[in-house]
Protein backbone atom coordinates (compact mmCIF):
# COMPACT_ATOMS: atom_id res chain seq x y z
CA UNK A 1 0.00 0.00 0.00
CA UNK A 2 1.29 3.45 -0.92
CA UNK A 3 2.01 5.81 1.91
CA UNK A 4 -0.29 8.76 2.21
CA UNK A 5 1.17 11.83 0.51
CA UNK A 6 1.86 14.63 2.99
CA UNK A 7 0.15 17.95 2.48
CA UNK A 8 2.07 21.22 2.26
CA UNK A 9 0.94 22.10 5.78
CA UNK A 10 2.18 18.77 7.13
CA UNK A 11 5.58 19.17 5.45
CA UNK A 12 5.91 22.68 6.88
CA UNK A 13 5.02 21.36 10.29
CA UNK A 14 7.80 18.79 10.00
CA UNK A 15 10.25 21.54 9.04
CA UNK A 16 9.19 23.56 12.09
CA UNK A 17 9.77 20.53 14.30
CA UNK A 18 13.24 19.96 12.80
CA UNK A 19 14.10 23.66 13.24
CA UNK A 20 13.12 23.39 16.91
CA UNK A 21 15.51 20.46 17.31
CA UNK A 22 18.31 22.36 15.52
CA UNK A 23 17.79 25.32 17.87
CA UNK A 24 17.89 23.04 20.90
CA UNK A 25 21.13 21.45 19.66
CA UNK A 26 22.67 24.88 18.98
CA UNK A 27 21.99 25.87 22.57
CA UNK A 28 23.47 22.58 23.78
CA UNK A 29 26.58 23.28 21.68
CA UNK A 30 26.82 26.82 23.07
CA UNK A 31 26.64 25.49 26.64
CA UNK A 32 29.53 23.10 25.98
CA UNK A 33 31.57 25.89 24.36
CA UNK A 34 31.12 28.03 27.48
CA UNK A 35 32.58 25.18 29.55
CA UNK A 36 35.50 24.97 27.10
CA UNK A 37 36.08 28.69 27.61
CA UNK A 38 36.12 28.29 31.40
CA UNK A 39 38.62 25.43 31.11
CA UNK A 40 40.86 27.45 28.78
CA UNK A 41 41.00 30.23 31.38
CA UNK A 42 42.11 27.78 34.07
CA UNK A 43 44.89 26.24 31.99
CA UNK A 44 45.78 29.64 30.43
CA UNK A 45 45.65 28.54 26.80
CA UNK A 46 44.67 30.57 23.74
CA UNK A 47 40.91 30.81 23.30
CA UNK A 48 41.24 31.17 19.49
CA UNK A 49 42.63 28.13 17.69
CA UNK A 50 42.32 28.69 13.91
CA UNK A 51 42.92 25.00 13.13
CA UNK A 52 39.84 23.98 15.07
CA UNK A 53 37.35 25.56 12.65
CA UNK A 54 39.16 24.01 9.67
CA UNK A 55 39.10 20.56 11.28
CA UNK A 56 35.41 20.80 12.18
CA UNK A 57 34.32 21.84 8.70
CA UNK A 58 36.51 19.29 6.89
CA UNK A 59 35.11 16.51 9.09
CA UNK A 60 31.50 17.58 8.50
CA UNK A 61 31.96 17.96 4.74
CA UNK A 62 33.47 14.46 4.56
CA UNK A 63 30.67 13.01 6.68
CA UNK A 64 27.76 14.66 4.87
CA UNK A 65 25.76 12.45 2.51
CA UNK A 66 23.31 15.15 1.39
CA UNK A 67 20.99 16.37 0.12
CA UNK A 68 22.18 19.47 2.04
CA UNK A 69 24.84 20.94 -0.33
CA UNK A 70 28.41 20.45 0.87
CA UNK A 71 29.34 23.91 -0.36
CA UNK A 72 26.90 25.41 2.18
CA UNK A 73 28.38 23.59 5.17
CA UNK A 74 31.28 26.02 5.60
CA UNK A 75 29.32 29.32 5.71
CA UNK A 76 26.64 27.79 7.97
CA UNK A 77 29.12 26.38 10.47
CA UNK A 78 31.38 29.43 10.24
CA UNK A 79 28.53 31.47 11.72
CA UNK A 80 27.77 28.81 14.33
CA UNK A 81 31.43 28.65 15.38
CA UNK A 82 31.74 32.44 15.34
CA UNK A 83 28.65 32.88 17.54
CA UNK A 84 29.77 30.18 19.98
CA UNK A 85 33.31 31.57 20.14
CA UNK A 86 31.85 34.91 21.25
CA UNK A 87 30.53 33.12 24.37
CA UNK A 88 34.09 32.15 25.35
CA UNK A 89 35.45 35.60 24.60
CA UNK A 90 34.54 37.85 21.67
CA UNK A 91 37.23 37.57 19.00
CA UNK A 92 38.48 41.12 18.40
CA UNK A 93 39.22 41.77 14.72
CA UNK A 94 40.76 44.94 13.33
CA UNK A 95 40.19 45.95 9.71
CA UNK A 96 40.78 48.90 7.41
CA UNK A 97 37.76 51.08 8.05
CA UNK A 98 35.33 52.68 8.08
CA UNK A 99 32.53 50.08 7.86
CA UNK A 100 31.61 48.82 4.36
CA UNK A 101 35.17 48.71 3.00
CA UNK A 102 36.19 45.65 1.03
CA UNK A 103 38.49 44.77 3.95
CA UNK A 104 35.44 44.83 6.21
CA UNK A 105 33.63 42.52 3.78
CA UNK A 106 36.60 40.13 3.77
CA UNK A 107 36.72 40.14 7.58
CA UNK A 108 33.02 39.30 7.87
CA UNK A 109 33.33 36.46 5.37
CA UNK A 110 36.36 35.02 7.16
CA UNK A 111 35.32 35.38 10.83
CA UNK A 112 31.52 35.57 10.68
CA UNK A 113 29.09 37.89 12.45
CA UNK A 114 30.03 36.76 15.97
CA UNK A 115 33.39 38.57 16.07
CA UNK A 116 33.86 42.02 17.57
CA UNK A 117 35.04 44.31 14.77
CA UNK A 118 37.13 47.47 15.09
CA UNK A 119 37.50 49.86 12.16
CA UNK A 120 41.06 51.24 11.98
CA UNK A 121 42.45 54.11 9.94
CA UNK A 122 45.46 52.54 8.24
CA UNK A 123 47.31 49.30 7.52
CA UNK A 124 50.06 50.41 9.91
CA UNK A 125 47.49 50.90 12.67
CA UNK A 126 46.09 47.39 12.11
CA UNK A 127 49.55 45.88 12.56
CA UNK A 128 50.19 48.04 15.63
CA UNK A 129 46.88 47.17 17.31
CA UNK A 130 47.42 43.43 16.76
CA UNK A 131 51.02 43.63 17.99
CA UNK A 132 49.99 45.49 21.16
CA UNK A 133 47.15 43.03 21.82
CA UNK A 134 44.32 45.53 21.53
CA UNK A 135 42.78 43.31 18.85
CA UNK A 136 43.35 39.58 18.45
CA UNK A 137 43.51 39.42 14.66
CA UNK A 138 43.84 41.85 11.78
CA UNK A 139 42.70 41.76 8.15
CA UNK A 140 44.89 43.58 5.61
CA UNK A 141 44.87 43.77 1.79
CA UNK A 142 48.05 42.40 0.20
CA UNK A 143 47.47 42.29 -3.56
CA UNK A 144 44.92 43.00 -6.24
CA UNK A 145 44.59 40.97 -9.44
CA UNK A 146 44.55 44.17 -11.53
CA UNK A 147 46.89 46.58 -9.73
CA UNK A 148 49.27 44.15 -8.05
CA UNK A 149 50.82 44.17 -4.60
CA UNK A 150 49.88 46.49 -1.73
CA UNK A 151 53.46 47.42 -0.91
CA UNK A 152 52.66 49.04 2.44
CA UNK A 153 51.36 45.72 3.80
CA UNK A 154 54.56 43.92 2.81
CA UNK A 155 56.67 46.63 4.43
CA UNK A 156 54.82 46.20 7.73
CA UNK A 157 56.02 42.60 8.07
CA UNK A 158 59.54 43.99 8.35
CA UNK A 159 58.52 46.17 11.28
CA UNK A 160 56.29 43.82 13.29
CA UNK A 161 56.80 40.29 14.59
CA UNK A 162 53.38 38.97 13.58
CA UNK A 163 52.22 35.81 11.83
CA UNK A 164 49.98 35.19 8.84
CA UNK A 165 47.34 32.70 9.94
CA UNK A 166 45.08 32.76 6.90
CA UNK A 167 44.12 34.35 3.59
CA UNK A 168 40.91 35.14 1.76
CA UNK A 169 40.32 36.36 -1.80
CA UNK A 170 37.11 38.21 -2.63
CA UNK A 171 35.79 39.62 -5.93
CA UNK A 172 35.96 43.41 -6.15
CA UNK A 173 33.19 45.20 -8.01
CA UNK A 174 33.08 48.99 -8.04
CA UNK A 175 30.08 51.29 -8.39
CA UNK A 176 29.66 55.01 -8.93
CA UNK A 177 27.70 56.30 -5.93
CA UNK A 178 26.26 59.75 -5.30
CA UNK A 179 23.47 61.80 -3.79
CA UNK A 180 22.97 63.11 -7.33
CA UNK A 181 20.49 61.38 -9.65
CA UNK A 182 22.75 61.29 -12.72
CA UNK A 183 26.51 61.23 -13.24
CA UNK A 184 26.49 64.42 -15.30
CA UNK A 185 25.72 66.39 -12.10
CA UNK A 186 28.88 65.16 -10.36
CA UNK A 187 31.79 67.64 -10.17
CA UNK A 188 34.25 65.68 -7.99
CA UNK A 189 34.82 62.03 -7.14
CA UNK A 190 36.27 60.49 -3.99
CA UNK A 191 37.94 57.08 -3.85
CA UNK A 192 40.94 55.05 -2.75
CA UNK A 193 43.92 55.18 -5.17
CA UNK A 194 43.64 51.44 -5.91
CA UNK A 195 39.95 51.77 -6.81
CA UNK A 196 40.66 54.74 -9.08
CA UNK A 197 43.38 52.74 -10.84
CA UNK A 198 41.10 49.73 -11.26
CA UNK A 199 38.47 51.92 -12.97
CA UNK A 200 40.87 54.09 -14.99
CA UNK A 201 39.43 53.39 -18.46
CA UNK A 202 35.81 53.84 -17.37
CA UNK A 203 36.68 57.09 -15.60
CA UNK A 204 38.40 58.51 -18.71
CA UNK A 205 35.29 57.83 -20.79
CA UNK A 206 32.61 58.90 -18.33
CA UNK A 207 33.97 61.41 -15.80
CA UNK A 208 36.17 63.65 -17.95
CA UNK A 209 35.12 66.93 -16.29
CA UNK A 210 35.47 65.72 -12.70
CA UNK A 211 38.25 66.32 -10.21
CA UNK A 212 39.42 63.37 -8.11
CA UNK A 213 40.22 63.25 -4.41
CA UNK A 214 42.04 60.26 -2.91
CA UNK A 215 40.82 58.77 0.37
CA UNK A 216 42.10 56.14 2.79
CA UNK A 217 39.35 53.71 1.78
CA UNK A 218 36.41 53.35 -0.58
CA UNK A 219 34.00 53.49 2.37
CA UNK A 220 35.50 56.80 3.50
CA UNK A 221 34.95 58.01 -0.08
CA UNK A 222 31.27 57.07 0.18
CA UNK A 223 31.01 58.85 3.51
CA UNK A 224 32.53 62.03 2.00
CA UNK A 225 30.20 61.86 -1.02
CA UNK A 226 27.18 61.55 1.28
CA UNK A 227 27.88 65.09 2.53
CA UNK A 228 27.98 66.76 -0.89
CA UNK A 229 25.17 66.76 -3.46
CA UNK A 230 27.64 67.33 -6.32
CA UNK A 231 30.15 64.67 -5.27
CA UNK A 232 30.46 61.03 -6.20
CA UNK A 233 32.35 58.05 -4.85
CA UNK A 234 33.78 54.92 -6.39
CA UNK A 235 33.08 52.20 -3.85
CA UNK A 236 31.35 48.88 -3.28
CA UNK A 237 27.60 48.41 -3.48
CA UNK A 238 27.40 47.83 0.27
CA UNK A 239 28.55 51.38 0.94
CA UNK A 240 25.50 52.75 -0.88
CA UNK A 241 23.18 51.34 1.78
CA UNK A 242 25.29 52.46 4.74
CA UNK A 243 25.65 56.04 3.49
CA UNK A 244 22.29 56.36 1.69
CA UNK A 245 23.71 56.94 -1.79
CA UNK A 246 22.26 56.28 -5.23
CA UNK A 247 23.97 53.68 -7.40
CA UNK A 248 24.46 55.48 -10.71
CA UNK A 249 26.59 52.80 -12.38
CA UNK A 250 27.53 49.24 -11.42
CA UNK A 251 30.58 47.13 -12.30
CA UNK A 252 32.71 50.01 -13.54
CA UNK A 253 36.05 48.26 -12.93
CA UNK A 254 38.05 47.84 -16.14
CA UNK A 255 38.58 44.10 -15.69
CA UNK A 256 35.54 42.00 -14.81
CA UNK A 257 37.57 39.31 -13.02
CA UNK A 258 38.91 41.76 -10.44
CA UNK A 259 39.74 40.39 -6.98
CA UNK A 260 41.81 41.24 -3.92
CA UNK A 261 43.73 38.93 -1.62
CA UNK A 262 43.65 39.71 2.10
CA UNK A 263 45.88 38.29 4.82
CA UNK A 264 44.77 37.39 8.33
CA UNK A 265 47.47 38.48 10.78
CA UNK A 266 47.95 37.67 14.45
CA UNK A 267 50.22 35.91 16.92
CA UNK A 268 48.92 32.36 16.57
CA UNK A 269 50.55 29.59 14.54
CA UNK A 270 48.45 27.43 12.23
CA UNK A 271 49.02 23.69 12.26
CA UNK A 272 49.31 21.77 8.95
CA UNK A 273 46.06 21.01 7.15
CA UNK A 274 47.48 19.20 4.10
CA UNK A 275 46.69 22.12 1.79
CA UNK A 276 48.87 24.96 3.03
CA UNK A 277 50.96 27.92 1.94
CA UNK A 278 54.05 29.43 3.58
CA UNK A 279 55.16 33.06 3.27
CA UNK A 280 58.75 34.13 3.96
CA UNK A 281 60.76 37.36 3.82
CA UNK A 282 64.49 37.42 3.19
CA UNK A 283 67.41 39.43 1.92
CA UNK A 284 70.17 37.64 0.01
CA UNK A 285 73.89 38.27 -0.11
CA UNK A 286 75.03 40.32 -3.10
CA UNK A 287 77.29 37.82 -4.85
CA UNK A 288 77.54 35.89 -8.15
CA UNK A 289 74.83 33.22 -8.43
CA UNK A 290 72.63 34.89 -5.79
CA UNK A 291 69.41 34.38 -7.74
CA UNK A 292 70.23 30.72 -8.41
CA UNK A 293 71.03 30.19 -4.73
CA UNK A 294 67.63 31.67 -3.86
CA UNK A 295 65.61 29.35 -6.12
CA UNK A 296 67.66 26.13 -6.07
CA UNK A 297 66.60 24.85 -2.60
CA UNK A 298 62.97 24.83 -3.73
CA UNK A 299 63.55 23.52 -7.26
CA UNK A 300 65.49 20.46 -6.10
CA UNK A 301 62.64 19.53 -3.72
CA UNK A 302 59.88 20.18 -6.28
CA UNK A 303 58.34 22.93 -4.12
CA UNK A 304 56.09 25.23 -6.11
CA UNK A 305 56.73 28.96 -5.65
CA UNK A 306 53.45 30.82 -6.13
CA UNK A 307 54.71 34.39 -5.73
CA UNK A 308 57.99 36.32 -5.60
CA UNK A 309 57.97 40.06 -4.88
CA UNK A 310 60.88 42.39 -4.14
CA UNK A 311 60.86 45.63 -2.14
CA UNK A 312 63.70 48.12 -1.61
CA UNK A 313 65.16 48.25 1.90
CA UNK A 314 64.48 51.85 2.86
CA UNK A 315 67.57 52.18 5.04
CA UNK A 316 69.98 50.75 2.44
CA UNK A 317 70.18 52.10 -1.10
CA UNK A 318 69.89 49.51 -3.90
CA UNK A 319 69.34 46.59 -1.51
CA UNK A 320 66.15 44.55 -1.57
CA UNK A 321 64.02 42.25 0.56
CA UNK A 322 62.14 39.42 -1.16
CA UNK A 323 58.67 38.21 -0.24
CA UNK A 324 58.02 34.64 -1.33
CA UNK A 325 54.94 32.39 -1.17
CA UNK A 326 55.36 28.66 -1.57
CA UNK A 327 53.21 25.55 -1.42
CA UNK A 328 53.52 23.59 1.82
CA UNK A 329 53.83 24.08 5.58
CA UNK A 330 56.89 24.74 7.73
CA UNK A 331 55.94 21.61 9.67
CA UNK A 332 56.70 19.51 6.58
CA UNK A 333 60.25 18.20 6.38
CA UNK A 334 60.99 19.15 2.76
CA UNK A 335 59.73 22.72 3.26
CA UNK A 336 61.80 23.21 6.41
CA UNK A 337 64.90 21.79 4.72
CA UNK A 338 64.51 24.13 1.73
CA UNK A 339 64.12 27.21 3.93
CA UNK A 340 67.07 26.16 6.11
CA UNK A 341 69.22 25.82 2.99
CA UNK A 342 68.08 29.20 1.70
CA UNK A 343 68.91 30.85 5.03
CA UNK A 344 72.62 29.99 4.57
CA UNK A 345 72.75 32.49 1.69
CA UNK A 346 70.67 35.19 3.39
CA UNK A 347 71.53 38.32 5.29
CA UNK A 348 68.28 37.74 7.18
CA UNK A 349 65.23 35.47 6.82
CA UNK A 350 61.84 35.52 8.51
CA UNK A 351 58.98 33.04 8.20
CA UNK A 352 55.83 35.17 8.15
CA UNK A 353 53.57 32.16 8.55
CA UNK A 354 52.21 28.85 7.30
CA UNK A 355 48.45 28.80 6.79
CA UNK A 356 45.64 27.11 4.83
CA UNK A 357 45.39 27.99 1.15
CA UNK A 358 42.33 29.90 0.11
CA UNK A 359 39.64 28.00 -1.80
CA UNK A 360 36.69 29.57 -3.60
CA UNK A 361 34.32 27.46 -1.51
CA UNK A 362 35.54 29.39 1.54
CA UNK A 363 33.48 32.49 0.69
CA UNK A 364 30.32 30.90 -0.65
Amino acid sequence: MNKKKETLEELRSRIDSIDDKILELLNQRAAVVKKVGELKKKIETSFYVPNRETEIIKRLQAKSKGPFPKIAIKPVFREIISACLSLEKPLRVGYLGPPATFTHEAALKYFGQGAQYTALRSIAEIFDEVYKGRVDMGVVPVENSTEGVVSHTLDMFLNYDLRISGEIIIPITHCLLSKALKKEDIKKVYSHPQALAQCRNWIEKNLIACSFIETRSTAEAAEMASKDEKAGAIAGEGASKLYDLNILEKNIQDISDNSTRFLIIGKVEHKPTGNDKTSILFSIKDEPGALYNMLAPFAKRNINLTKIESRPIKTKAWEYVFFLDLDGHMGEKHVKEAIDELSKNCVFLKVAGSYPKFTKEAIK
